[in-house]
């Protein structure tokens, strides 16, 4: 199974910041300046969400981020476009739903499947998927197309994911495992749910990195689940209520960008922090 070097180089000096938002959010140039300033806060891989008209694991932030986009004419060809023009130096990650995946070919005059896209993607610069709709059982042809042209495939881990298509899940993952810390749907929260540690727990056994999202919100909520033993956070709905308080207070680009890039660093320092905690707490352990 192939690993893409560029997402397995962002885990190694330690756990990673992985910030998502909804591309083309609200409009195709105001993206870019927002994903840029992720990477100048501190990113270490950007997830981008490819928008689907109905993205079933989302909150109403990103919903609405969604409809935003979708609204202001992004399609998969401007994706593209948008991810070939980004003056970024991390790992981007595409998160999308499978049928516009599986669709791209036949779009563009061929057959369905998810070749083309997955060609087109590894074209542009995309390291890797992750596609929230895709039971593991049924995503060999994905899973191989990632492996010809050398990207990772990420799948979601519920608090409920056990047994047998737990299994599934871990012998195809590839880049990193995103850990959901709770059950529902996307959305910032103010606490840290006790079901992270259990399924950092569950998750030890395999050698994969494992990044926590669904609900991280502060520097603070980073640095512990870093510290109890996440590889890394995965942070969505806080970033995107930034965008739409610029939209809907109006607020020039330029400062929604800067504000994006300050909340990037206090999630990036909290992560950095929570692997000081948690570094501390071996080496005492290691000298009792």
């Amino acid at each position: 199974m192939a690993e893409n070097e560029a997402i397995a180089a962002a885990f190694a000096d330690g756990p990673a910041f992985i910030p998502y938002l909804a591309v083309g959010d609200p409009d195709y140039e105001a993206s870019k300046a927002y994903v840029e300033a992720l990477a100048r806060g501190g990113a270490d891989i950007i997830e981008l969400g490819l928008p689907f008209s109905e993205p079933i694991a989302e909150g109403s932030t990103i919903q609405n981020a969604i409809v935003r986009a979708l609204e202001g004419g992004m399609t998969p060809d401007r994706f593209f476009e948008f991810v070939e023009e980004l003056d970024v130096d991390v790992p981007l990650v595409c998160m999308t739903y499978y049928n516009l995946i599986y669709q791209y070919g036949r779009s563009r005059g061929g057959e369905p499947g998810p070749e083309a896209f997955v060609e087109r993607a590894a074209e542009v610069g995309i390291s890797g998927f992750v596609v929230p709709d895709l039971p593991a059982e049924e995503a060999d042809p994905l899973r191989a197309a990632c492996d010809e042209h050398g990207l990772d495939l990420v799948f979601i881990v519920a608090p409920t994911t056990e047994g047998d298509r737990l299994e599934e899940m871990m012998e195809r993952v590839s880049g990193y495992v995103y850990v959901q810390a709770r059950l529902g749907t996307t959305g910032a929260k103010t606490d840290v749910s006790d079901q992270t540690t259990r399924s950092l727990q569950r998750l030890a056994e395999w050698d994969v990195p494992k990044a926590v999202g669904f609900g991280i919100s502060s520097g603070d909520q980073a640095a512990r689940i870093v510290a109890n033993g996440a590889d890394g956070i995965i942070v969505g709905s806080a970033l995107v209520d930034i965008v739409a308080a610029g939209v809907n207070s109006e607020r020039p680009v330029d400062e929604t960008a800067e504000k994006l890039a300050a909340k990037a660093r206090e999630l990036a320092a909290g992560t950095r922090e929570g692997a000081a905690r948690r570094n501390a707490d071996i080496a005492d352990a290691d000298s009792a």
